[in-house]
C-alpha cells in the first residue's frame, strides 16, 4: 500500500480507493439540498468525517486546501447547531405545558411546578422528580448551580411527555 493515501474508520487504516464516496453518502441518509440547511460541500465533509476520514484526505479527494475543509467543517456543525437550537425552540412553542421557572427557585420544587402544570393540562410527565430535577440541571447547564435556579428556564412538556428545557427571558 505504498504511495497511496490512507485514513482512519474506526480504527482501521483503509486505503484511499476504498473511501466512502461522498453522493453515496449523501443519498443514504437522505439529503435533500432543497430542504437542508447544509450546502451540498458541508454536507459532503460531514459526512466524510463522520466516517473517519482526515481532513487532508478529503482535502486531496475535493480539490482544495485542508484549512477550507476546516473551515467547511466548522460552518457545517454552526449550522447544524443553529437547526438543533431553531428545532428546540419550536418545540418549546408549541408544547402544550410550558412551565416558567423563576432565577432564584429551588430546583427541588421544579418538579411540584411542573407535575401541577401538567396536571392542569392532561399530559403526563415521564419522568420521577429525581429524574427531573437531573434532566433540568443537565439541560440548563451553568443557569442550574446546586440547588439554585439562576437564570429563568422554560420547562416545555410536550403531549407524549417529553420535557425541553431552556432558558428565558
Amino acid at each position: 500500500m505504498a504511495g497511496r493515501p490512507l485514513f482512519t474508520r474506526s480504527s482501521a487504516t483503509v486505503a484511499m480507493d476504498e473511501l466512502p464516496d461522498p453522493e453515496d453518502l449523501l443519498e443514504r441518509a437522505g439529503f435533500d439540498p432543497e430542504t437542508n440547511v447544509l450546502t451540498r460541500r458541508q454536507a459532503e465533509v460531514l459526512a466524510l468525517r463522520e466516517h473517519g476520514v482526515r481532513q487532508s484526505v478529503i482535502a486531496d479527494v475535493l480539490g482544495t486546501s485542508r484549512a477550507n475543509v476546516s473551515s467547511v467543517e466548522s460552518s457545517a456543525r454552526d449550522n447544524v447547531a443553529k437547526a438543533r437550537e431553531t428545532v428546540a425552540f419550536s418545540e418549546a412553542l408549541a408544547a402544550p405545558v410550558r412551565v416558567e421557572v423563576d432565577a432564584g427557585t429551588d430546583l427541588y420544587d421544579v418538579p411540584s411546578l411542573v407535575y401541577d402544570a401538567c396536571d392542569a393540562a392532561g399530559v403526563k410527565v415521564n419522568h420521577t422528580a429525581p429524574d427531573l430535577m437531573k434532566l433540568v440541571s443537565d439541560a440548563a447547564g451553568d443557569a442550574v448551580h446546586g440547588r439554585e435556579v439562576r437564570d429563568p428556564l422554560l420547562v416545555g412538556v410536550t403531549s407524549d411527555g417529553s420535557v425541553r428545557v431552556r432558558r428565558s427571558g
